[in-house]
C-alpha cells in the first residue's frame, strides 16, 4: 500500500498520525531553508512514549518514503555505518543544527521500510552519539508498527483522504520483468535482425513532436535501442512465447493507462520515460541487475516505438 502513495501523501499520514500520539497541534511538513522537511510539536505529549513519561519540548517529525518495495533500515542506501552516503547520514546534520540551536528535544523518524530491532538498536545509537540526543528522545518507525498503530487509530487512514487520482505514476514491473528475464536467457537462440526493424505506426519525428520528447533524448534513444527492436518484435511473436506476449501486452495496457491519467504531471516525455526507469528499477532486482538494465530500456524504448505507450497515430482523429 504504501509504496504506491506519493511522498505528500505519505506525509499527511504521519502528521495525522503524529496528532494521535502526541498532539492536534503537530504542524505539517514544511520545507526548511536547507531544503528538508519537517513537521514539528512543541509541548508535552498526551501518549508518546507513554502516558507516565510523555515527551516534553520540541519534537522534530521526519517522513521518509519510497516507492521501492521490500527495503529496509539497514539498507545501504538508507543507513549505512562506514560514513558513506545515506539518507541518514544527509540528514544527520540538519538534526545536530536544529539540537545545538535549541529547536530540537526529541526526533522521530518514520519509513514505509521494514525495521528489524538491530537496526533500530544501531540507528538510534547513531543518531543520539552524532546529534547529542538522549537516545530515549529518538524513535524511528517502520512499516511494521506503523501497521499496529494504523489499526489502533482505524480513522487516520479515512481522514488521510488517499485519493488514487492524487497518486504517482505508479506501475507495477513485475510482468516486464518476466519478459525481460525471458528474453535474456534466451537471446543468443534469436535470430538477429538489426538490418530490420519494425515500422513503427507514425513517424517517430511526428510521434516525439504529439508526445513532447526532446530531439536529444529522442536521438539518443533511437541511437542506443533501436537496433533491438527487431529481437524484442520477433521474440515476442513466436508462438511458443505467446504468454511472454500476453504479460507484455498486460504491462502496456497499464503502462499507457497510466501515462494518460497522469501526462500532466510531466512536461516532457523524456521525464515520463527516466521516471519509469528509475521506478522500475527501484521495484523490481531483476529489472536492476547490470545484465538486464540494458533490455529494460529497449524494451521501454520498444513499447514507444511501436506506438504502444504514448500518443500515436490515433490520437487525433475523433
Amino acid at each position: 500500500m504504501y509504496e504506491n502513495l506519493s511522498p505528500t501523501q505519505f506525509e499527511t499520514l504521519i502528521v495525522l498520525l503524529c496528532q494521535r500520539l502526541l498532539g492536534v497541534s503537530v504542524q505539517g511538513f514544511s520545507t526548511g531553508p536547507d531544503g528538508g522537511r519537517d513537521a514539528k510539536f512543541v509541548g508535552t505529549s498526551e501518549l508518546h512514549p507513554s502516558t507516565r513519561a510523555p515527551w516534553v519540548g520540541t519534537t522534530i517529525i521526519q517522513a521518509k518514503h519510497t516507492n521501492s518495495y521490500n527495503l529496509n533500515f539497514s539498507g545501504s542506501d538508507f543507513f549505512s555505518v562506514n560514513g558513506k552516503s545515506s539518507i541518514i547520514a544527509d540528514e544527520i546534520p540538519r538534526i545536530k543544527r536544529l539540537r545545538q540551536d535549541g529547536n530540537l528535544d526529541n526526533y522521530m523518524l518514520f519509513s514505509n521500510r521494514r525495521l528489524a530491532a538491530n537496526a533500530e538498536t544501531t540507528i538510534r545509537a547513531h543518531i543520539s552519539s552524532e546529534c547529542s540526543i538522549p537516545i530515549e528522545s529518538i524513535y524511528l518507525c517502520g512499516i511494521e508498527q506503523l501497521e499496529l498503530w494504523l489499526k489502533r487509530f482505524k480513522e487516520v487512514a479515512s481522514e488521510a483522504d488517499i485519493d488514487p487520482i492524487d497518486s504517482p505514476l505508479i506501475v507495477s514491473p513485475d510482468e516486464l520483468a518476466t519478459v525481460v528475464e525471458a528474453f535474456a536467457r534466451n537471446r543468443d537462440d534469436i535470430v538477429d535482425l538489426l538490418d530490420d526493424p519494425p515500422t513503427n505506426r507514425v513517424s517517430y519525428e511526428e510521434k516525439n513532436v504529439r508526445n513532447n520528447m526532446t530531439p536529444e533524448y529522442a536521438k539518443v534513444q533511437r541511437r542506443n535501442y533501436l537496433k533491438e527492436t527487431a529481437q524484442i518484435r520477433n521474440f515476442l511473436s513466436a508462438p511458443e512465447n505467446l504468454e511472454l506476449l500476453r504479460m507484455y501486452e498486460s504491462a502496456v495496457d497499464e503502462f499507457q493507462l497510466k501515462i494518460i491519467a497522469k501526462r500532466s504531471s510531466y512536461q516532457t516525455f523524456d521525464a515520463v520515460m527516466e521516471y519509469l526507469i528509475d521506478l522500475l528499477y527501484g521495484r523490481d532486482p531483476v529489472l536492476r541487475q547490470h545484465g538486464h538494465k540494458r533490455l529494460t530500456r529497449a524494451v521501454l524504448f520498444y513499447m514507444y516505438w511501436n506506438c504502444d505507450i504514448g500518443e500515436g497515430s490515433d490520437a487525433s482523429t475523433d
